[in-house]
């Protein structure tokens, strides 16, 4: 029998025995012990010092490492007379930036959004699991913040957090109040389930597909309220005055490949995270723009990183087939029930620990030969995804779950009858720009929103939490830059920054490797078969 087929059998056969263990509970010591054995974020030789710049002295991988001393793609001769001249330049077409760009708008500011591919092309329309929210009577603000503290391993930046948390409601008011049509039970209330890591059910979904119900509104409103957007006009540099403060950007049409010039009083960074670098090796889930921008651009004008050596592996990544590798399977299947069981058909991990532990114990499944190996050479383990119909009722995961079953359909496999194969898949960019509460970074004029920012996740992100960060900060983001650009005048257009770091790399005898943004990577998969997390400590 082929191996593959020999294993899936035995997932079948066991699940009468699988449903009655209990799965042991790792105790705080054991989650730690195996986080530091097979997480990526602690395999050292990945590892690489930050030489220049505000970071310098810290450690990231290698792929940052060389972001952040790459060279600027914009000659130093540039003709900076602006074609744009605006209150607030919001970067990014995903869900903090449109957030971000209808909350200036209505506070009276004069707003140009630019992104680099079209609008709302962004992980946001890939977040399929839920955002997290505390409305129910058993659940509050209070629970939530000790929740993601926890899943944080407390590094996340308690001023962030609480933000976080208490406005969380209020956010999903005005989400509702636009137009968002989150899952109801038969009374009409908000639906809510348990998300991994979570100690309340507190995630609102919209099926499978939340991000693209919240992005299709949150489009559909930057549209209505007729705010400029420039596609295919991605930022390649930023601008800052004499004094340092952000005073725009440039930006580069795809189309012809000339500079675009603007001038802006407060600049908003949405550039989302960086997981098509393909860090360590690893496939990804997120969509081709990711590739860092915030990171470089707010570096170069010295604006300083939090948690710039962590990232998010989400456990349940498609290995099987090839055209899938890297797919995301919605979180929500190991919330309904579904198993996580490796080649001999056992259980081996609570599937609703957070992101970390359980993408660390597949791992570990993997290195250590209980994995299910693939014809293109892959190495994964089994979701047993029908065990929710076994669980729930006949038609659980049609109505649940109609993204994913589409999904594999289209490439003969039937999640209602059979079990998936599923890695680790690069997910989330837990780091990223510094800011405070109002998404400032501490460069004058210079906001930053959404994955791009840093601070809020501490180590890991809890499930659910990003959806609400973008449309949290965003709005604050929004709020604070539209306020700063009715108190300042427009300031000095220089490129003085870019001098000044050009300057330090010569003087640390530093060749960039590359020059960045990297606006988008080769379409042809660069990705390891295996990655070097694979590789057994």
């Amino acid at each position: 029998m082929d191996p593959i087929e020999e294993s899936k059998s035995r997932v079948l056969t066991g699940r009468d025995e699988r449903r009655a263990l209990t799965i042991p509970i790792l105790t705080p010591a054991d989650k730690d012990r195996l986080v530091h054995a097979y997480h990526p974020d602690y395999k050292k030789e990945e590892y690489h010092p930050i030489r220049i710049g505000p970071n310098a002295g810290e450690r990231t991988v290698r792929e940052v490492a060389e972001l952040l001393e790459s060279d600027s793609p914009v000659p130093a001769g540039l003709d900076l007379t602006p074609q744009y001249r605006v209150d607030v330049l919001v970067v990014g077409g995903g869900g903090a930036g449109a957030t971000a760009a209808l909350t200036a708008k209505a506070l009276g500011a004069d707003v140009l959004l630019v992104t680099k591919l079209r609008m709302g092309d962004s992980n946001t329309v890939m977040a399929q699991g839920g955002m997290q929210v505390a409305i129910t009577e058993d659940d509050s603000p209070v629970t939530h913040f000790f929740d993601t503290l926890r899943g944080g391993h407390h590094k996340n930046d308690p001023h962030l957090l609480k933000v976080l948390v208490e406005e969380g409601p209020m956010a999903a008011q005005w989400l509702i109040g636009l137009g968002v049509l989150f899952d109801r039970d038969e009374s009409g209330n908000l639906k809510t389930k348990k998300g991994g890591g979570s100690t309340k059910p507190r995630l609102l979904t919209c099926s499978d597909y939340t991000g693209l119900e919240i992005m299709r509104v949150l489009k559909d409103e930057v549209l209505n309220k007729q705010i400029p957007i420039l596609e295919f006009s991605p930022v390649v540099e930023l601008l800052t005055d004499p004094d340092g403060r952000c005073s725009g950007a440039v930006l580069k049409n795809m189309d012809n490949g000339r500079f675009i010039i603007v001038s802006a009083k407060s600049v908003i960074l949405a550039t989302g995270g960086s997981g098509r670098l393909h860090i360590e090796g690893f496939p990804t889930s997120n969509h081709y723009g990711a590739t860092g921008d915030a990171l470089v651009l707010a570096y170069r004008t010295g604006a300083k990183l939090a948690h710039a050596d962590t990232f998010q592996y989400h456990p349940t990544g498609s290995v099987f087939p090839e055209q899938l590798a890297g797919a995301l399977v919605t979180e929500g299947i190991r919330s309904d029930g579904g198993h996580l069981v490796n080649r001999n058909g056992k259980r081996f991990v609570n599937e609703l620990d957070t992101r970390d532990v359980v993408a660390a114990a597949i791992i570990r499944e993997c290195a250590e030969g209980r994995g299910v190996k693939t014809p293109s050479g892959r190495v994964g383990v089994w979701l047993d995804v029908p065990m929710i119909d076994l669980l729930m009722g006949d038609g659980s995961i049609t109505k649940r779950f109609p993204a994913m079953v589409r999904q594999f359909e289209r490439y003969g496999i039937d999640i209602r009858k059979e079990p998936v194969l599923i890695y680790p898949t690069l997910h989330y960019q837990n780091g990223g720009v510094a800011i405070d509460v109002e998404g400032r970074s501490n460069v004058a004029g210079l906001f930053v929103a959404g994955e791009a920012s840093g601070g809020l996740h501490g180590r890991n992100r809890l499930m659910g939490n990003s959806l609400l960060d973008l449309i949290v900060f965003g709005k604050r983001a929004g709020s604070a830059a539209a306020k700063r650009a009715k108190s300042v005048p427009a300031g000095k257009l220089t490129l003085s920054h870019v001098t000044r770091f050009r300057k330090e790399l010569e003087k640390n005898g530093i060749k960039p490797k590359r020059v960045a943004p990297i606006i988008l990577p080769d379409y042809v998969r660069r990705e390891a078969i295996t990655p070097a997390a694979l590789i057994k400590p």
